[in-house]
């Protein structure tokens, strides 16, 4: 019976069809049985068409059969078996999961244990969705696949945390951030396994202020300030598998108020603060196979002033650019020259305070403004996207807006 039925949809297949459409057709099916029919957003356009057009005139059970297949935590979807389950699991949206879980215990436990997102980043599958807080306490997400706003649990309530300076960072499937509780630097973290917030591994080194960026299921932070001020140029690598910080060879300029970002497999650390009013024009690139530091001149000349907000940077397919908030431009670096080169204007309307209050993030392939206009009365926050052209100026678009406070503390990316 298994056999008959692989059998029914690799001859309902055209011949010419890649294996990729077969995944598309049973991951449909897969949806189907959760009844959930929105479109599948992580699948290309051909492959959409595939399914609509095979979903109408083929059914791999009836329901009396679907419900035992169901029930088969082993095999997951009994007729296709659990490889080419696993296989359809991890082509759907993050944003099927939650009714998938409930399909039957198999794929609760893949998607609970987080092994589902360990898979898809095995096989090059990511969905980014854009994490931010414009309320004290109050996170949110937006997923750019659905257009869909996503409210987070409320932070528990800190007093002392809730009133210090905090640094966010995205890496695996959790949510990271860092601040302060009277002289001690704690960290929360919230999980999208469990949507919910509890307490997250301090550093070996605790700070803040620091420059962060991750890489599938690691990060690396460096530099800020300790409990006492100190500046730092100390290092530390995240793991979120095993939640647990390795301490790496330090910079070799102590700095705060800087920013990192990974770029061609290596992290750099830019611009930043020596002291409350020294303030640094060169990057360090880290390289994690070496275990080595580099200082790159002028890395960040001009991206920032000593009043304002850390170098506002982004990395899109491993190209470095910058959102110069005084210029309201947007920057692109030129890696051989070490110079930054202007490509036109960010979006109008989003506003900042010396870069304070503005996000700018890379999101997938493309570019994100996160703000709001200056408005009396309620707050509006927007999110304006571009997707970076060889020799075309920046045309962003807005792709989302809601009521919000229009202020931007924190912001982050998650891809998983």
């Amino acid at each position: 019976m298994l056999e008959g039925r692989s059998c029914l949809i690799s001859r309902a297949l055209p011949s010419s069809c890649e294996q990729e459409s077969k995944w598309a057709y049973m991951t449909h099916q897969l949806l189907e049985r959760t009844g959930d029919k929105r479109s599948l957003d992580v699948i290309s356009g051909d492959h959409a068409e595939v399914v609509g057009r095979l979903s109408k005139s083929l059914k791999l059970a009836n329901s009396s059969t679907s419900k035992s297949h169901c029930t088969d935590s082993n095999n997951l979807i009994s007729p296709i078996g659990r490889d080419n389950s696993i296989s359809c699991l991890i082509r759907c949206s993050r944003s099927d999961y939650g009714a998938l879980a409930s399909v039957n215990r198999g794929f609760r436990s893949l998607i609970r244990s987080g092994e589902v997102y360990r898979l898809r980043r095995m096989n090059g599958i990511t969905e980014n969705w854009v994490y931010f807080s414009c309320n004290v306490n109050e996170w949110e997400a937006f997923d750019p696949y659905r257009a869909r706003w996503i409210n987070l649990p409320k932070m528990p309530h800190n007093e002392c945390f809730m009133c210090s300076d905090k640094e966010s960072l995205a890496v695996g499937t959790d949510l990271l951030v860092f601040g302060k509780e009277v002289t001690a630097h704690i960290v929360l973290r919230y999980s999208i396994l469990t949507n919910s917030w509890s307490p997250g591994v301090g550093m070996n080194s605790p700070r803040c202020l620091f420059g962060s960026a991750s890489l599938g299921e690691k990060a690396i932070v460096a530099g800020g300030t300790d409990a006492y001020g100190a500046i730092l140029n100390s290092a530390e690598l995240y793991n979120s598998e095993t939640q647990t910080w390795t301490t790496l060879p330090s910079m070799n300029k102590p700095r705060k108020m800087c920013s990192g970002v990974f770029m061609d497999k290596k992290f750099y650390v830019i611009g930043g603060m020596a002291s409350n009013t020294d303030l640094l024009t060169c990057g360090e690139e880290f390289d994690p196979e070496k275990g080595t530091w580099r200082v790159i001149p002028n890395m960040s000349l001009g991206l920032n002033g000593a009043s304002g907000a850390p170098p506002l940077v982004a990395v899109v397919n491993n190209q470095l650019y910058a959102a110069h908030y005084a210029h309201q431009e947007v920057r692109k670096y030129d890696k051989e020259n070490n110079v930054w080169i202007t490509l036109g204007k960010l979006p109008e309307r989003p506003v900042s305070m010396n870069g304070w209050g503005l996000a700018f993030r890379a999101c997938g392939e493309q570019l994100v403004v996160i703000g709001g206009p200056r408005a009396l009365g309620g707050g509006v926050i927007e999110l304006h996207s571009w997707i970076p052209k060889d020799g075309e100026p920046p045309e962003w678009n807005m792709i989302a807006r809601k009521q919000s406070g229009s202020f931007v503390y924190n912001c982050a990316v998650m891809g998983c």
